[in-house]
Parts: C-alpha cells; structure tokens; sequence
C-alpha cells in the first residue's frame, strides 16, 4: 500500500522582485580623475535608457551631440540609427536603447558603465547604491548631492582635462591665455551647483 506523500513544512523563500516603478539611487563617476567628479541621483527604473541618457548628460553637465553606449553585463546598448553611428562599428552588437527600461537591462546587477563621445572617451561608472519604494510624486529625476565641475566638452578626454587645468592655472604655461579665450574666459573645476543640476532636470518628466 502506498504511502502518503508527506507534507512539507518548509515555506518558500520569497525574493524581492525589482519593480519597473521602483526609485534607483544612482551614483554616476567621471573614470580616470582625481579629485573624483560625480553625481548621487534618483530615477525611475521605468525609464528607458535612451531617455537616462538625457538625464546623464543634464546631471553631470555635458552638452551631448557626441555618440553614447552603455555597458550592461555582456550587453552594449546604445542608438542603432546609422545616421547617429555612422563610423562606429557595431562590434559588440549594440542593442536599442529605446527599447530597453533601466530596471530590465540592469535585472539585478548594481554596476554598469556609460560611455560618452568615442573620441574623448569619458567613461562612467554608474552604481545603484538603493532601489526604493515606488513614488508617484517624483515626475523628475532628482540631482541630491556631487561635487566638481564636468569637463569641458572636447578638451580631450582625462589627459588632456590634466593639460587643460595646468595651463589655466599657469599664466605662464604657453597656451595660458588661448585656453582661457576656449572656455570662455574662466573655469573653476570645484564648482558644482546642485540647484542649476536640479532646474535643469525639472524640465525632464517621467
């Protein structure tokens, strides 16, 4: 005669599963400078990674106008239109931006790498440090804290940032007063204005 199958008192594990609505807390590093250039951020994890590029580039300060990628895991994504690639090599493969939310390319991983302009090639490290409850009252993404000034764009990525800071600064150096003339007159690397990060990202909505 058979037995009775004996009834298991063990409960299942239960796993928290990252919503698409959950808040990401994102600390995003300019690679390769001392003193460290970054930015402490929330943003949904229902954005799509062509929109968080947007965001990357009003919170560190760049311009845009220059080719972007991500580094997810094994995965590179970025824009696929050849117009916006038109010398770049899709080798990896590179997957639409458009079409992939920040929480499904990330899945559980806490660390990715953006890439802006292939030239200078400035990389950051993008580290999730929480993902919080889902909040509907934050329609944009949120800038709360960083320090230093974002680079001038086309200065020649960290190696020539280092070249530009010591010739400003060294009225002596002998490209003093035309770098001066480049930027505009003046540039102070320390300087970081969390309320102009957070207007300038007010004009981004969820």
């Amino acid at each position: 005669m058979a037995q009775a199958r004996k009834s298991s008192s063990r409960k299942p594990t239960l796993r928290m599963v990252s919503s698409p609505e959950f808040i990401y807390q994102l600390r995003v590093e300019l690679l390769g400078l001392r003193p460290a250039i970054w930015r402490q951020i929330l943003v949904r994890g229902s954005v799509e990674l062509s929109r968080l590029h947007v965001i990357l580039l009003m919170t560190m300060g760049w311009d845009g106008g220059h080719v972007h990628e991500y580094v997810i895991g094994d995965k590179n994504y970025g824009e696929v239109d050849p117009l916006f690639r038109p010398d770049v090599p899709d080798d990896p493969p590179v997957l639409d931006e458009a079409k992939a939310t920040l929480a499904v390319a990330l899945g559980d991983r806490k660390l990715f790498t953006y890439i802006y302009d292939f030239g200078d090639n400035w990389q950051h490290r993008v580290k999730v440090e929480k993902i919080l409850p889902p909040d509907s009252d934050l329609r944009s993404p949120i800038c709360l804290a960083g320090r230093n000034a974002c680079p001038p764009e086309d200065v020649g990525g960290g190696p020539g940032y280092i070249e530009f800071l010591e010739a400003i600064t060294d009225p002596s150096h002998e490209d003093h007063e035309q770098l001066l003339e480049w930027c505009g007159g003046s540039f102070d690397p320390d300087a970081f204005d969390l309320a102009a990060v957070n207007e300038r990202l007010s004009e981004f909505e969820f």
